[in-house]
């Protein structure tokens, strides 16, 4: 006589419950399960346009009902983080830069802040560098939001807001190029301060951008808000409440959707926030079509916040007057758009003999940071980027980790998608606004 491998299948308030002790899955259910062979696994991804980069979802579905959701990373891994333990503090910049490419100058800001914490110069931040991290990221902010609308609504069907969206971000960009001479990816911002000032060129651009956005933003609220398939395809999709953001972690826009004004400028202030006039915009509804609105409103906030920092902007040095941190002369852009201008190069070679061997090492060899480890969060368009740095007193990091908001957000794709429909999948997965780049670091 034989045993049975699994003790007979119960009943429970929570379904079905099986005791199995040996045995094939399949040929467990297969006799009380009716259709578990109607049951199929699709990948999404890691190449699919609606994955907001090279993320893999791994869903089984009944019929076309999500029965179980998967998020499987790792297809963009730069091994970012493990490099920088390879290169002095100031490189480290060219980095974190490329980690969420959307957002480069947030990821740039929270280094710089950690070194400056390690030095322990926090306070030696001038005020015009202060403010510019406050004008960059805010503009940042207003780029980042600006793909998410664009390619949400691409994914919705709303092909028009698709082209909207990048020809506002252009703008965007073209500032960027003005002042750091890069659209992404700038290391612009380094301990210390920034790399430049910014040019009277910048600030015209920044002044016209601030009467032309509140425009657009008003057509992109005319031309989706009442739109009965967009109502239809975000109110009541992929709800998340403000209990099930806090148990898996989520931060930034979702959980603010969600009814809970947590914004790090407010609440652990940074970069002189506590000193600016601007509101953190909140939804009751935790779904695709709070985001969207939470979203929509942040960029005007932002608005709001540049132009507060444009009128704080005095001038004075963009860099700590501590030597030893601060390189001995005034990076310039070179006609190309990249290397050092012949200016720079003169000013540099002009000075005495000791300043230019201080400046060689300064740039090779890079300025020593005394032992010790931090952590620093900021609020970046996706939630809490954090910075966990340590120093083991040398000229190179010893360990910089971060707690990426998109990476984090994530785990909470399954509670959002399984039980719905596959094609809220997309709506609910594109409304974390994730960006595989800071994944996969």
């Amino acid at each position: 006589m034989t045993t049975s491998n699994y003790a007979t299948e119960r009943e429970t308030t929570e379904g079905k419950v099986f005791t199995v002790t040996g045995g094939d899955w399949d040929e467990v259910v297969s006799g009380t399960d009716p259709i578990n062979d109607e049951r199929i696994v699709v990948n999404m991804g890691p190449q699919h346009p609606s994955t907001h980069g090279v993320l893999r979802l791994v869903l089984e579905l009944e019929g076309e009902t999500v029965r179980e959701a998967r998020s499987v990373i790792g297809y963009l891994h730069t091994g970012i983080e493990k490099n920088l333990e390879y290169r002095n503090w100031v490189q480290g910049s060219t980095f974190v830069t490329r980690m969420d490419y959307l957002s480069p100058l947030f990821n740039e800001t929270a280094y710089a802040l950690a070194v400056e914490k390690l030095l322990g110069i926090t306070d030696d931040i001038t005020e015009r560098a202060t403010t510019i991290r406050v004008l960059m990221m805010e503009l940042n902010r207003v780029s980042s939001h600006l793909v998410w609308l664009a390619t949400t609504a691409m994914e919705l069907g709303a092909i028009n807001m698709m082209l909207y969206g990048f020809r506002e971000r252009e703008y965007v960009l073209d500032i960027f190029e003005t002042i750091t001479g890069l659209r992404m990816n700038h290391a612009y911002v380094r301990p210390g301060g920034v790399a430049q000032d910014v040019p009277d060129d910048a600030i015209r651009k920044i002044r016209d951008f601030l009467q032309l956005m509140p425009k657009r933003l008003k057509e992109y609220e005319n031309l989706l808000s009442g739109q009965p398939i967009w109502l239809e395809r975000t109110q009541h999709v992929a709800v998340l409440d403000v209990t099930a953001c806090m148990a898996l972690g989520v931060t930034g826009p979702v959980l603010r959707s969600a009814g809970l004004a947590w914004d790090l400028r407010k609440t652990m202030p940074y970069c002189g926030y506590e000193t600016y006039e601007f509101d953190v915009p909140t939804h009751t509804d935790g779904d695709v079509w709070g985001r969207y609105l939470v979203r929509v409103a942040e960029i005007r906030e932002s608005l709001k916040l540049i132009e507060q920092a444009l009128d704080r902007l005095k001038p004075g040095p963009v860099m700590v007057s501590d030597k030893k941190i601060a390189w001995p002369a005034q990076l310039a852009i070179g006609v190309d758009g990249m290397g050092n201008s012949l200016e720079h190069v003169a000013k540099i070679m002009g000075q005495s003999m000791e300043s230019l061997i201080h400046h060689f090492k300064l740039v090779t060899e890079g300025f020593r940071v005394p032992p010790g480890q931090v952590y620093v969060g900021i609020e970046s368009p996706r939630g809490e980027l954090g910075v966990h740095a340590v120093s083991d007193g040398g000229t190179r990091p010893y360990r910089v980790h971060y707690r990426e908001p998109s990476f984090v957000n994530l785990q909470a794709l399954p509670a959002m998608a399984e039980g719905g429909l596959i094609a809220d999948v997309i709506a609910g997965g594109a409304s974390l606004d994730p960006v595989m780049g800071g994944c996969d670091r």
